[in-house]
């Protein structure tokens, strides 16, 4: 079955960098929409970056400090986090969208993301 373990978060001062790292076994991620979402305490969850076969799209909040990357060799999906604000404080979660092989999403468990002003 589809796993997806992330990694990388924990505590930074604002400004500083996290690189999020998530690991995907089951699937094949070259030929799937993967995507990085973050819910922070009592807000709904909400996209923060997703990376198709050939598009990228950002969430206006973090375009400019946040980038997603895929190494397809590898099948893993990272998050570059730079210039961190207070306000990105969240757990982040890696998501596989649904597709026409794999008709459902898949999420991983989440990592905490810390940011201190």
């Amino acid at each position: 079955q589809v796993q997806l373990v992330e990694s990388g978060g924990g505590l930074v001062q604002a400004g500083g960098s996290l690189r999020l790292s998530c690991a995907a076994s089951g699937t094949i991620i070259s030929i799937n929409t993967m995507g990085w979402y973050r819910q922070a305490p009592g807000k709904q969850r909400e996209l923060v970056a997703i990376t198709g076969p050939s598009t990228i799209n950002y969430a206006d909040s973090v375009k400019g400090r946040f980038t997603i990357s895929r190494d397809n060799a590898k099948n893993m999906v990272y998050l570059q986090m730079n210039s961190l604000k207070p306000e990105d404080t969240a757990v982040y979660y890696c998501a596989q969208i649904r597709s026409v092989l794999w008709p459902q999403d898949y999420w991983g468990q989440g990592t905490q993301v810390t940011v201190s002003s």
